[in-house]
């Protein structure tokens, strides 16, 4: 993976000396991620900021926390690597100012995810300078994933899936929520560390499956995002799982949801799942390269028209090293589909508020149509 991070690196330079960019800094894990192959795993912004420069005739830089330099150091293919300290001369602010440089025209940032602290010192200090969005420019290379890309996201779906298989037989009458949720990061966590040795890169990954588990069941069905509890499952209780911040391998994250039933379900519930099932099936057959983004979604809002239902969700989503990507399968959006992009493709819809159906796979586009993924029963599930 890591050639392939430095190969992008290139392609990246070639686009910012085409658009007269002199220099890009990158502040986002998945972004850094993508680029120089290395990642922290708090995954929180407290004041410690990590960054990426890349100028397009020069070696990419990497400043991080002095405490980190020395994993990121083995983590990644670029080779300047310089660490900050919390106090002294040695202090992030005085390390990113010492690498800009010479002020450029312009400073291009990933405009809607750099940290606040970082906001503000470039405004201070770079007050006279146009802050630029880079965004778009990487953005654009990242939605097309590459063979290698394309067999660590299955390899994903392969974690995912015995996730679900998890989740599913750990439905029981009479226990509790959280037991599902401990159930799927232990079949997660085994599954992944099957995929990984403890040599090179790979000794940096962690198998561990984390993040609180999105899951719902009974009435609270309807609220999509609620997370497991000490609720007791009851006989006929509608369960959701999703791992749309679980289900991720080696930064590569992917959407994957499905509805239980606790050994029945009534007419009306099973009736609005199905929905839910149908509107995702139309939605996949009519994914190919060279329909637009938005057809998808009007192929799932006509399924759900024709059983009787309106709904205000999207139909899916880019996925890649971040958990939203562009482009998105939702009215509006004319992208353009094409091979290789990777989607997560939902049938989701809430009926008064008292009940939900829920469906989500993961895919990869095609030339003809698109490959799964992610991979359960499409069906009503029981326990």
């Amino acid at each position: 993976m890591l050639e392939e991070a430095r190969e992008r690196t290139r392609i990246l330079q070639e686009r910012l000396k085409a658009q007269n960019i002199e220099l890009a800094i990158f502040t986002d894990e998945s972004s850094i991620a993508y680029l120089a192959g290395f990642w922290g795993y708090l995954s929180v912004e407290f004041g410690r900021p990590t960054f990426l420069l890349v100028r397009p005739d020069e070696e990419p830089l990497v400043i991080t926390p002095l405490m980190e330099s020395e994993m990121v150091s083995r983590m990644t293919w670029v080779e300047n690597v310089r660490g900050w300290e919390d106090s002294g001369p040695n202090r992030w602010e005085n390390v990113l100012r010492d690498a800009i440089g010479k002020v450029p025209a312009a400073l291009w940032v990933e405009s809607g995810s750099i940290p606040a602290i970082v906001r503000n010192f470039l405004d201070e200090q770079f007050g006279s300078v146009p802050l630029k969005n880079v965004s778009r420019t990487l953005g654009e290379m990242r939605m097309i994933k590459s063979a290698a890309e394309i067999n660590v996201m299955k390899q994903a779906g392969q974690v995912a899936g015995a996730m679900m298989a998890a989740a599913h037989h750990s439905l029981e009458v009479g226990a509790p929520e959280y037991e599902s949720a401990l159930a799927v990061m232990a079949a997660g966590t085994r599954k992944a560390a099957g995929f990984l040795t403890a040599k090179g890169w790979e000794a940096f990954v962690s198998p561990l499956i984390h993040n609180l588990q999105i899951m719902q069941s009974g009435a609270d069905t309807s609220m999509v995002h609620r997370r497991a509890n000490t609720r007791l499952l009851a006989k006929g209780d509608p369960v959701y799982f999703c791992f749309c911040n679980m289900a991720q391998f080696k930064q590569y994250k992917l959407g994957f949801d499905r509805m239980f039933f606790v050994r029945e379900a009534s007419d009306e519930a099973v009736k609005v799942q199905q929905a839910a099932i149908d509107a995702q099936k139309a939605a996949l057959r009519s994914i190919r390269a060279g329909v637009t983004a938005e057809s998808v979604a009007m192929a799932a809002n006509d399924a759900y028209a024709a059983a009787g239902y309106t709904t205000g969700y999207r139909t899916g989503r880019s996925i890649g090293v971040a958990y939203l990507e562009a482009p998105e399968l939702k009215i509006g959006d004319k992208t353009v589909l094409k091979a290789g992009m990777t989607f997560a493709v939902d049938g989701g819809i809430t009926v008064d508020g008292k009940l939900g159906g829920r469906i989500g796979d993961s895919i990869v586009v095609t030339d003809t149509g698109f490959e799964y993924l992610t991979d359960y029963p499409r069906t009503i599930l029981y326990s």
